[in-house]
């Protein structure tokens, strides 16, 4: 029963997460995404101490949190390449970097 409802509230979040982002104008795109960065950095964090921790079953946290650090960087790094990006667009085009 528990899965089932954790299934729920995941379909529901990717539901909610596709309409929040696909409503938000080019111009505050930006800035949401250098918070969403410091929110995966939190992540990052989160995760790494996911993988140090393996009281029940060592091997299995260890496995979980090593793909949460995997994710959590692709999410960070690709975040702020995108940012990094996007600011790029606002630059003169004969400006050095």
């Amino acid at each position: 029963m528990e899965v089932i409802f954790l299934a729920l509230i995941l379909v529901l979040s990717i539901f909610l997460g596709f309409e929040l982002i696909s409503k938000v104008p080019s111009t505050l795109h930006t800035p949401l995404m250098s918070g969403a960065n410091a929110i995966s950095g939190i992540t990052l964090v989160g995760a790494l101490l996911a993988a140090g921790a393996g009281a029940a079953s060592p091997l299995l946290a260890t496995v979980l949190g090593v793909v949460a650090v995997t994710f959590a960087t692709i999410n960070v790094v690709g975040g702020y390449l995108v940012t990094d990006r996007m600011l790029g667009m606002f630059k003169k085009r004969g400006a050095k970097k």
